[in-house]
């Protein structure tokens, strides 16, 4: 519902996530070498430590915010969340300062608080709705003044299910970004793990790509499920079969 209809009522819809870890040792994949001279990688090497990618995602605009970390613990990544989000913030009260935003009864029905709130919570005291973050159900995304300091600043958190990763689109695109960055490679330290993943997310935001949800491929998987009857509008929907 979040992915559908958030931007559309005028609410910024992110996506956050911590991608990895990721090792500092040789990564399959192909690469580019002259024919008849493949990439070879050593039989032996030594683990050199692991790095994360801390990312936030705007799939609207396909704008994508990174930091890689050699870990994220709380005290590494809700400083990096606060900061981006707040980034984001004033980009908007920029934009469309919250003093000009008609009162919360007059707004969109997906840029209301209680649209998203659960039905024993209210919105009293709260500042406008500026943003919806999806994100998952890590412990960390659960601290008290973490999810206090949301709520004050006009962020709605939804939490994604448990085995409900497909719901968060920063996972997507991560599997688009960190192939790119390492894929073929042998990085021999952390340091140029994280280098490269920041070096593709540069590449990626000088033309990024949107991601729109419930988009064209999906309605092509659904035509292919459909099963037309003589060519008229009547189908056989997930391969039942019709009695003769």
């Amino acid at each position: 519902m979040a992915c559908e209809h958030a931007e559309a009522a005028g609410i910024v819809q992110l996506n956050e996530d911590e991608a990895g870890p990721y090792q500092a040792i040789p990564q399959p994949g192909s690469s580019w070498q002259p024919e008849g001279h493949p990439l070879l990688h050593p039989h032996e090497y030594e683990r050199g430590g692991t790095a994360k990618l801390l990312t936030l995602f705007r799939p609207a605009t396909g704008q994508l915010r990174a930091k890689g970390v050699l870990s994220a613990p709380n005290a590494v990544l809700h400083p990096w969340q606060k900061e981006q989000l707040s980034e984001v913030l004033d980009e908007l009260e920029k934009k469309q300062p919250a003093e000009t935003l008609p009162p919360e009864a007059e707004r969109a029905h997906y840029a209301q608080w209680k649209t998203w709130l659960w039905p024993h919570e209210n919105d009293e005291g709260l500042p406008p709705l500026r943003i919806v973050l999806v994100w998952d159900n890590l412990a960390g995304h659960l601290t008290p003044d973490l999810v206090v300091w949301l709520f004050h600043h006009g962020v709605m958190p939804l939490y994604t299910p448990v085995g409900g990763s497909w719901l968060n689109m920063a996972e997507s695109v991560q599997r688009i970004i960190v192939p790119r960055a390492l894929s073929g490679q042998h990085p021999k330290n952390p340091q140029q793990v994280i280098d490269w993943l920041e070096q593709t997310v540069a590449g990626w935001n000088v033309k990024p790509t949107p991601f729109v949800w419930n988009g064209k491929r999906r309605r092509r998987r659904e035509r292919a499920r459909t099963r037309r009857l003589s060519g008229s509008s009547a189908a056989v929907i997930r391969g039942y079969s019709i009695a003769s």
